[in-house]
């Protein structure tokens, strides 16, 4: 019994040591360091808009300019529990302006804090990998222009076990990958450009792909962009697919003029969490809003 007892106390320290030397929070590769640069604010601000800051991080209300001023205080209510957006803005004692690039980076890309902590994936970190590291300095330099907001950043509320951080390690080794969802794209600049907009910072995939496992999972690839159910509440985020379920009515133009106009092709208007995300690709170039609704007449036409 004793032989028994040593055993099975062997074995469970050697499952913690693996739980965590697996779940570690990363520190940035050489890679990803190296592919940092000085960065350009206003090359910044179209990552800006095409990711999506203000709509989680500013006022919930906010419009235009008002959507520069990131001191956060979202309440995301999911079936996970509660989030609440952090302050990151360039205020120097509750919002960003302390932080270096590399750890802004390790944000983005790895989805760990300054101090070493896992950030939940309510953060689209797992959509952000994808972005480069040219981008992610810019967008660094351009929210260092902004006004800093001093608004003390408040604690997630989420029960046991979720609430325990070091979990979300073996969440990221399972889910984490930087390779593009569609690799066998084709190979012309446009939707290469609409790719890399869609599946890094634009983190379509976030909202419209459903999860995997119980829906606490990474997304569902085999689903890519086909709708899932609404991260908040009730009700369903659309499919947004070539499928007769999803786009296949609407041409690569009518895509792009929704998204600069919020209007359909019957002239209905964008709603719900949708609008905030219009009013963000309105702001981008045409070329990119081209590129955008490209990719999503190319990709495969999946079922809700």
């Amino acid at each position: 019994m004793k032989k028994l007892i040593a055993a099975a106390l062997l074995i469970g320290v050697a499952a913690l040591a693996v739980f965590w030397w697996l779940s570690a929070p990363a520190a940035l590769s050489e890679e990803q360091r190296a592919s940092l640069t000085e960065g350009d604010a206003a090359a910044g601000e179209t990552m800006f808009w095409a990711g999506g800051c203000g709509s989680c991080h500013a006022e919930k209300s906010a419009k235009g300019d008002a959507k520069k001023l990131l001191g956060g205080g979202h309440r995301l209510n999911t079936p996970a529990g509660i989030f609440v957006t952090p302050n990151i803005s360039p205020d120097g004692e509750t919002g960003i302006g302390n932080w270096t690039l590399e750890q802004f980076a390790n944000a983005m890309w790895n989805g760990v804090s300054p101090g070493g902590r896992h950030y939940y994936p309510s953060f689209p970190y797992s959509s952000y990998i994808r972005m480069t590291g040219e981008d992610i300095s810019n967008l660094f330099a351009y929210l260092k222009t902004l006004e800093p907001v001093s608004r003390a950043n408040e604690p997630h509320d989420l029960p046991l076990p979720l609430n325990f951080r070091r979990g979300i390690g073996l969440w990221k080794t399972a889910f984490l990958d930087a390779a593009p969802v569609k690799q066998d794209i084709d190979a012309d600049e446009m939707l290469l450009r609409g790719r890399y907009l869609v599946e890094g910072p634009g983190h379509c995939g976030e909202c419209h792909t459903p999860r995997t496992v119980f829906g606490f999972g990474g997304m569902d690839e085999s689903r890519w962009l086909a709708g899932g159910p609404a991260p908040e509440g009730d009700g369903k985020i659309p499919n947004i697919t070539p499928h007769e379920k999803g786009l296949e009515s609407w041409s690569a133009g009518d895509i792009a003029s929704y998204l600069e106009s919020g209007f359909t092709p019957d002239f209905d208007s964008v709603g719900g969490t949708m609008v905030s995300v219009q009013e963000n690709m309105a702001r981008l170039s045409k070329e990119d809003r081209a590129a955008i609704a490209a990719y999503l007449k190319a990709i495969p036409a999946v079922g809700n």
